[in-house]
């Protein structure tokens, strides 16, 4: 069982990457514990700097720091990142595409037991309408180390939420990656899963469960949600007779509603969204609140199983 968590393989990048790269400034908001950057913050403490819990100073010292030439990767969770500091993500890194990598970490409902306050279910909605904000989930620490990578390669912004806890690995280190393509798991003719970050292993399994009772799902990891790959959901959609999204987010302005919207344009095709309801969600830890709303692997099989046979 792998115990490596997405927001340690972002600390094990930024580590290695620092060490020939001292433009690499890191900025925690009283998070380097959540965050798993006390690692870079003793290694490299003049690469490293702690505002405190003050997420607004936090976006705006790091878009500062960028227009002098460092890059700059912001840590805090996407509940304050996303939320609280929206108005300087918007103009002071997103306006002025500055070179930040905003990290929300504990993404989703990863704080699960400490309430609506701590969950993160609107960031993909919020951050996706800003020009020039790209938007990603991975779901493994492969991929998400191979993100951080790509994204420490280029000089736009972007916004990467991770989850809290250890994730199933999906791929391995030989994972072959590409910047704003998705990742095929699984192709199926009866439906297609389109599944980003957390969701992902869920939808694996769920394709799992489903060929037991004759039904071939494929899967699709969209850890790239701004920009979609358009080009992998139509493809999908022409050979499926049914799209499923599934994601940790309200059913609004996310996965479901891209995906959506893309179907629309160029392929209508009947659609079901999986998401967190649109109002107060039950507190618990992760694995409780998915079953609890039908979104775990079984409760994902048991919706795509209805949506093409009504029983």
């Amino acid at each position: 069982m792998n115990k490596v968590t997405n927001r340690q393989a972002v600390c094990d990048i930024l580590m290695t990457a620092a060490l020939n790269d001292r433009n690499i400034v890191v900025l925690c908001s009283d998070s380097r514990g959540s965050a798993s950057l006390k690692p870079f913050a003793e290694q490299y403490p003049e690469q490293f700097v702690e505002v405190g819990i003050a997420e607004q100073n936090l976006v705006s010292i790091a878009a500062g720091l960028a227009a002098c030439g460092k890059k700059v990767i912001a840590a805090s969770p996407a509940s304050f990142l996303s939320t609280r500091s929206y108005e300087q993500v918007k103009i002071d890194v997103a306006y002025s595409r500055t070179n930040v990598i905003l990290l929300g970490i504990s993404g989703g409902i990863s704080y699960g037991a400490l309430g609506m306050t701590h969950h993160s279910a609107q960031d993909i909605a919020a951050l996706a309408a800003l020009p020039d904000m790209r938007v990603y989930l991975p779901s493994d620490r492969f991929q998400t180390a191979k993100l951080m990578e790509a994204l420490l390669r280029d000089e736009k912004p972007a916004y990467v939420r991770v989850s809290r806890s250890a994730a199933e690995d999906i791929y391995d280190e030989n994972l072959d990656f590409e910047l704003d393509r998705s990742h095929i798991l699984s192709e199926g003719p009866d439906a297609t899963i389109v599944a980003c970050g957390e969701m992902v292993p869920y939808a694996a399994k769920a394709a799992e469960i489903l060929k037991e009772a004759g039904i071939r799902a494929g899967v699709i990891d969209m850890y790239c949600l701004k920009p979609l790959d358009e080009k992998a959901v139509l493809k999908a959609a022409r050979r499926s007779r049914l799209i499923a999204t599934a994601e940790e987010h309200s059913p609004y302005g996310g996965l479901g509603s891209l995906v959506a919207q893309a179907l629309s344009a160029h392929c209508p095709k009947k659609l079901l969204a999986i998401a967190l309801p649109d109002g107060h969600i039950i507190a618990g830890e992760n694995k409780e609140v998915f079953a609890h709303y039908g979104m775990d692997a079984e409760g994902i099989a048991a919706r795509v199983k209805q949506a093409l046979t009504g029983v």
